[in-house]
């Protein structure tokens, strides 16, 4: 019986199998959980990436996606979904995913620009020849101007979004904190949707025609022409803006549960790669990368553009100021 079951495994050596099963075994999975726009860029960098990985190291990557406004999926992962990797809208998202000990405190020293492998903004989008003539925030509070923007207690948009309000009324009024906080809240009064993610408001501004200005990311503006045509929308940049820096990390119980670490690190390293870059700008993000920005200047003009830390303090402090249950925007939004 033996010598049968030796020449058994012989054979299997002989054809092939037993290697490609071990070759199987060393395939990964992962999963990231991402926020609502990032659906088109991450359908392109996946597959860029798995053909990287397997010509580096011969291992297949399959990767799985998650897409939400994105307090909401951080609460997801908080909850128990198992991501191994977390690409978020902003820093404070993924810090609340940190404070349960999923992912380490330092996540965000890990990979250059605080994990941010790329930038984006605030803009307008308008129906095409701006029959409203919205050119700057101000235009927001002209009689019969309805905006449509995201629910800011739900997506990371949304926030930015409302940041970029108040961040630029403080701006345009000497920094009179009295005059930006009675301005965000004219302007929320007039907002007759908050969807809980930025692609929702995407799709009612634009497949719904609610609305007459999208107070939106910048490359969602840029869906929006590429998917509706030009001749039905137009993209107005605002005399100053918010630079918004989506992070990227990951998650650290999960990877180390599943014995995913090493792809999950070489996945978000790979979004700083010269390749990647490319296919980030293609997108209508902003690439890190400084001369694929400018290649792509003529989509992605230079901007004026505050920071968080510069104007609000960082999100540790704009969180719970603005966006926590009983905060800023509870009120102004209680008070419609």
């Amino acid at each position: 019986m033996k010598r049968y079951l030796t020449l058994f495994v012989a054979a299997v050596f002989a054809a092939g199998l037993y290697p490609a099963r071990i070759a199987h075994a060393q395939d990964a999975k992962i999963l990231n959980v991402s926020y609502d726009p990032t659906r088109e860029l991450d359908e392109e960098i996946n597959e860029a990436f798995i053909a990287s990985y397997k010509a580096q190291t011969g291992k297949t990557v399959q990767i799985e996606q998650s897409h939400g406004g994105s307090a909401k999926q951080a609460q997801s992962v908080r909850d128990g979904l198992r991501a191994d990797v977390v690409t978020l809208a902003l820093p404070a998202d993924i810090d609340a995913i940190a404070r349960t000990g999923l992912i380490h405190p330092d996540w965000q020293s890990r990979l250059p620009q605080n994990s941010s492998p790329y930038t984006s903004t605030i803009v307008f989008l308008v129906r095409k020849s701006n029959p409203k003539q919205i050119k700057d925030w101000p235009d927001l509070l002209k009689p019969g101007v309805v905006p449509i923007a995201p629910n800011p207690k739900t997506s990371g948009g949304g926030r930015w979004a409302f940041l970029a309000i108040w961040g630029s009324a403080l701006k345009l009024n000497n920094n009179d904190e009295t005059k930006a906080q009675e301005f965000v809240a004219s302007v929320y009064r007039n907002i007759p949707i908050l969807d809980t993610g930025a692609r929702g408001s995407t799709q009612t501004f634009a497949q719904k025609g609610i609305g007459d200005v999208l107070i939106s990311w910048e490359n969602e503006a840029w869906l929006a022409l590429d998917e509706f045509g030009k001749d039905k929308f137009e993209i107005v940049y605002p005399s100053v803006s918010i630079l918004a820096e989506p992070p990227v990390a990951v998650v650290d119980k999960v990877v180390d549960d599943k014995g995913t670490r090493e792809v999950a690190e070489a996945y978000l390293k790979f979004f700083y790669t010269h390749e990647a870059q490319e296919i980030i700008a293609a997108n209508h993000y902003r690439p890190r990368d400084t001369e694929i920005l400018k290649k792509y200047e003529a989509d992605l003009p230079p901007l004026k553009l505050f920071t968080v830390d510069e104007v609000f303090g960082g999100w540790s402090k704009a969180q719970p100021r603005f966006f926590d249950d009983g905060g800023v925007f509870d009120k102004i939004y209680q008070s419609k």
